[in-house]
């Protein structure tokens, strides 16, 4: 963990809680994520990562615990401030998540929509964003004639457009060939230390986690139920844990 910064968590999750009648997705997650940090969370299909990420981003109420984001209770803001807080963050969505109906250069530019900033001052941060995902040439195109990882790629210059301070991945390499899926993997890194943002990353993919964790936490049982690099989490005796490699 070279480049992180352990001063303060960026990111603070207290005994978090949240059910849906009597089943009980999260029993009191808890995790810290800090500045500069690629920090993986993996846990099986119905472990309660999808509702951990909504209520990270104020999109769910959870019923108990504390949810920080740079030093900002998001449970205590209103929507102007917690609206705010968003656009510190990048949100790279499970199947790329852009609008079919805008091209490549109006997909990027829609995120911009609220900031004051004339047309070339726009075009300018499209075509950066695109230059860091290696995909200038795509700029006037539907999400259509795109391949699966080229709409990925689109959907991570849209997610970095306004350098956020905190990028969200959620299953960045799901459906993707190999090959592919190490291409976006390898776009991660170099954007990582590029922005010098704080990534967290949702997957199951264990070859994704292997190659860009500085850190893994195994969501199991509604909670942080193991936590460390990736050599001590993958060498672990325990069964729950061992079920992840195999």
């Amino acid at each position: 963990m070279d480049n992180v910064n352990k001063i303060g968590p960026v990111i603070n999750i207290k005994d978090l809680k949240k059910s849906f009648d009597d089943n009980h997705v999260l029993n009191g997650f808890s995790m810290e994520m800090y500045l500069g940090e690629n920090l993986v969370i993996m846990g099986k299909s119905g472990s309660g990562k999808s509702v951990m990420i909504k209520c990270l981003v104020g999109l769910m109420q959870p019923d108990s615990g504390v949810i920080e984001i740079m030093d900002r209770n998001i449970n205590k803001l209103d929507q102007n401030e917690l609206n705010n807080l968003r656009t510190e963050i990048g949100f790279l969505f499970q199947g790329s998540a852009l609008y079919d109906s805008m091209t490549v250069r109006e997909n990027l530019k829609f995120p911009l929509r609220k900031k004051k900033l004339n047309s070339a001052e726009q075009e300018k941060m499209v075509l950066k964003a695109l230059q860091s995902v290696g995909l200038t040439e795509a700029i006037d195109l539907m999400p259509n004639e795109l391949s699966g990882g080229m709409k990925r790629r689109i959907a991570l210059a849209r997610a970095i457009i306004l350098h956020p301070k905190i990028i969200i991945y959620d299953e960045p390499t799901t459906g993707l060939d190999p090959i592919t899926a190490k291409e976006i993997i390898e776009l991660m890194r170099n954007i990582q230390k590029k922005y010098g943002a704080s990534s967290l990353i949702i997957t199951h993919d264990v070859d994704c986690a292997r190659v860009i964790a500085n850190r893994m936490i195994l969501l199991i049982d509604g909670i942080n139920y193991a936590e460390g690099s990736f050599g001590e989490i993958s060498n672990s005796k325990d069964k729950k844990i061992q079920a992840f490699f195999k």
